[in-house]
């Protein structure tokens, strides 16, 4: 915030404007070696290999030459997630299934999880797949397919870009101080979401985690501050990569529309991580042939996308039940007709959010014994309070903040469409003159709240230790 990304925006607006790849590049690059080099070498060389056979594919597509191009650059993808991501998880599980642990097979070494791979290598994978089906053009320059895999603003946790949809803007973009101006607020109110509600948040469920068989009330409560830690952490996150892509002049899709305002799981999985719902329907789901194949083959697919969806976001049996929690809701939805129909019930919302609930649960913990401790206590086994010395370390402030933050989930969709209509007014009628007074104060207030949330964030962050984001370790 005061060093690298003021001497990047100094050196990219310097630069003339189809150059403008370069510094982004070299800027992402630099970003990213600053944790470790030599993982640096295997984005790039990912990189390298995907706009190789991206040409390929493209110059042979819709032959079988082509399908085998495909193939291979699918394969080399997924290979490289599936060594560094997954081998340590299945070593582990092979192990244990012969009673043993790696040190037992022999095996004295870990791999280390390249920070950012699970997002680079699907947008990788997924430009290789729009070749293929002609919705992208493998005619870029290297330096400006370079720099779309490596963009830093969201090279890190998401959301995850596809090439098809930013090809015309790495060709030509806008830049103004209007939507610099945009990103810079919205960078800022993302910023304002982890830091000052977040980690707030945080020791609850850290504490909810960590106790040993909870009581009712604070296994609820951590699982509650949980579900509301993971959305603000991530959506803050989103918010920050789409602000600062408007700062450099890239408009980014969404990847949250509220979605804890959801009243079914099918409609929340359109609310929740939007780029990756849409990269599991677009690339997996209708690959696997949807809803086409008759009722069981679409249950079967539901299912097997979620529990891919699961093992996405990490290499724990955890992750896999979460997955399977959430693909049989959607597939029970899909069979009682609730995805079309929850609309006409009141309690739509509140069983859609303890369903929500309860899969978060699962993908906090880092065992699955740790889970069903907590699901114990969630329905009592350990009593209502539980071990009264257990709540003295829950401050006043993280209660505040944590309503505070069921607040803001609340009125969110509101504040937004206030802002939207601040942002796009209405063409007052003449000698309406009193309107335009009025947006333009609102429009200021707006921003004086926005340069407040940023003050706030900023003290904030000077006080705290370090809090890396939730989506860091996905």
């Amino acid at each position: 915030m005061f060093l690298f990304l003021p001497l990047f925006l100094l050196v990219y607006y310097a630069t003339p404007v189809r150059f403008r790849s370069y510094p982004i590049l070299v800027g992402s690059y630099i970003f990213y070696a600053w944790w470790r080099v030599d993982f640096l070498g295997l984005l790039f060389l990912t990189t390298c290999f995907a706009y190789v056979i991206g040409q390929q594919i493209s110059k042979h597509r819709g032959t079988k030459r082509g399908k085998t191009f495909l193939t291979i650059g699918v394969v080399g993808c997924l290979g490289v997630l599936g060594i560094f991501k997954y081998l340590n998880f299945f070593l582990d599980s092979f192990a244990a299934l012969l009673g043993t642990d790696t040190a037992g097979l022999g095996i004295h070494w870990r791999l280390i999880l390249p920070i950012g791979i699970s997002f680079y290598i699907f947008q990788a994978l997924s430009y290789l797949i729009d070749v293929h089906r002609g919705d992208a053009t493998a005619d870029a320059k290297f330096i400006d397919f370079a720099a779309f895999i490596a963009l830093f603003p969201q090279l890190i946790a998401g959301p995850i870009l596809r090439y098809k949809d930013l090809e015309d803007q790495f060709r030509k973009r806008d830049h103004s101080v209007e939507m610099f101006c945009d990103g810079l607020a919205r960078f800022l109110i993302g910023l304002g979401k982890k830091v000052i509600l977040a980690d707030a948040v945080a020791p609850l469920a850290d504490l909810a985690f960590a106790t040993d068989n909870p009581g009712m009330a604070l296994a609820w409560a951590g699982a509650a501050a949980y579900m509301l830690q993971l959305y603000f952490d991530f959506s803050g996150y989103s918010d920050m990569a789409i602000g600062l892509g408007k700062m450099m002049g890239f408009r980014f899709l969404e990847n949250f529309r509220f979605p804890y305002i959801s009243r079914s799981i099918t409609e929340f999985w359109r609310r929740w991580h939007i780029s990756l719902s849409n990269w599991l329907r677009d690339y997996l789901y209708i690959s696997l042939g949807g809803n086409r194949k008759g009722t069981s083959r679409t249950y079967m697919n539901l299912m097997l996308v979620m529990l891919l969806g699961g093992l996405w976001h990490g290499a724990n049996w955890t992750f896999v039940l979460w997955g399977a929690w959430h693909g049989g809701l959607l597939a029970a939805e899909r069979f009682t007709g609730w995805d079309r129909n929850a609309k006409s019930y009141w309690y739509a919302l509140p069983l859609t959010m303890v369903f929500v609930l309860i899969g978060w649960v699962m993908f906090r913990a880092t065992h699955v014994g740790e889970a069903f401790e907590v699901y114990a206590g969630m329905i009592g086994m350990n009593g209502i309070i539980g071990d009264p010395i257990v709540w003295m370390s829950v401050t006043r402030e993280s209660l505040a903040l944590a309503f505070l933050a069921a607040c803001v989930v609340y009125i969110e969709p509101r504040i937004d469409g206030f802002m939207d209509k601040l942002a796009h007014p209405q063409s007052p009628h003449a000698g309406a003159g009193s309107s335009v007074v009025l947006v333009t104060s609102l429009q200021f207030a707006a921003t004086v709240a926005v340069l407040i949330i940023g003050t706030v964030t900023i003290l904030k962050l000077a006080e705290q230790s370090f809090s890396p984001f939730l989506y860091f370790q996905f």
